[in-house]
């Protein structure tokens, strides 16, 4: 109905909350499609966690303390996830030459951030981040930290994977705090922080 105002929430996920960051990474349940699980888990502990079955070893990290992100809700329909976590616990950070840490900050970082398709370009990045940074602060983090590119106002053309940018950031608060080796799409990944 018009005049009906939209209402927003982000919550971390949880295992009753699995379904809801499922319909939005992998909505078919494809077994070879994405299931944020890259930065985090080798492929041993795939195995270790799911058997070999990606969308298991998702639920078991789902089941952890610490869930491994953020799912944000419009009007209690599941929109946005975003992969958020102690950088001390996103192993292949920990492990790389090209984003090594700036400071000794014991930051948290954003690895992934995703908008459910059909509801792109509705705002759904912004309630996300902030609350991925609300959540985040909430547990204590000092620091939130992401690595997008500067697109310098170009279009990206990434056929499989989505790149987030220095612009969705600095519109949520974040600061360049430094550069990486790293590149996306032909272009360097830069060190993005927002202090809490």
């Amino acid at each position: 109905m018009s005049g009906e105002r939209t209402t927003w929430s982000t919550r971390p996920v949880t295992p009753e909350r699995f379904d809801d960051f499922a319909d939005v990474v992998n909505p078919r349940r494809r077994a070879t499609h994405c299931w944020c699980l890259s930065h985090r888990l080798r492929a041993r502990d795939i195995e270790e966690l799911g058997g070999g079955d990606r969308e298991r070893a998702a639920r078991a990290l789902c089941g952890r303390s610490r869930p491994p992100g953020v799912v944000t809700y419009r009007d209690d329909l599941p929109v946005g996830w975003c992969s958020i976590s102690p950088r001390a616990e996103i192993p292949r950070l920990v492990a790389s030459r090209l984003m090594p840490p700036v400071d000794d900050v014991a930051v948290w970082s954003i690895v992934c951030v995703l908008v459910r398709p059909g509801h792109r370009r509705a705002g759904v990045t912004a309630h996300l981040l902030e609350g991925a940074v609300a959540w985040a602060a909430s547990c204590g983090a000092p620091a939130v930290e992401a690595h997008p590119v500067d697109t310098a106002g170009e279009r990206m053309d990434l056929t499989m994977a989505f790149v987030s940018t220095r612009t969705m950031f600095e519109r949520a608060g974040f600061a360049v705090v430094g550069t990486t080796a790293a590149v996306a799409g032909g272009r360097p990944r830069l060190v993005m922080r927002r202090t809490l």
